[in-house]
């Protein structure tokens, strides 16, 4: 090692400032990242599946109370069609599976979708 350089040392060589404050400039690049895209779950009517079972599924997996998922179950029953939640697509996709697959193990022919939010 020769001790003759100053480079990178106060008061000689070269520092890397662009200043001469002695502080590096630090850029910071961002990316910008897509928010996720958000999926509506429905229930769609059907004249079998019973009301309270109903009732329970927007209770178990949509973490509704019972006045919530009572008020669900009476619009899907009329209207023919309720949202239970917006969820990201991994996790609507999730509950609309939890969902079919209860209705189906109960013998209930209880549907249960998901379509993309515009």
């Amino acid at each position: 090692m020769n001790g003759s350089s100053n480079s990178g040392s106060p008061g000689g060589g070269q520092t890397g400032d662009d200043d001469g404050t002695g502080f590096d400039l630090a850029t910071e690049t961002r990316i910008k990242t897509k928010k996720p895209s958000l999926y509506r779950v429905l229930l769609l009517n059907d004249d079998y599946t019973p009301m309270e079972f109903v009732v329970f599924i927007l209770e178990r997996f949509f973490n509704r109370s019972r006045e919530q998922a009572t008020r669900i179950m009476l619009h899907v029953h009329q209207k023919g069609v309720g949202l239970c939640g917006v969820y990201t697509y991994e996790v609507a996709e999730t509950k609309v599976a939890q969902v079919l697959d209860l209705a189906r193990r109960h013998e209930h022919p209880l549907q249960c979708v998901m379509e993309k939010e515009d």
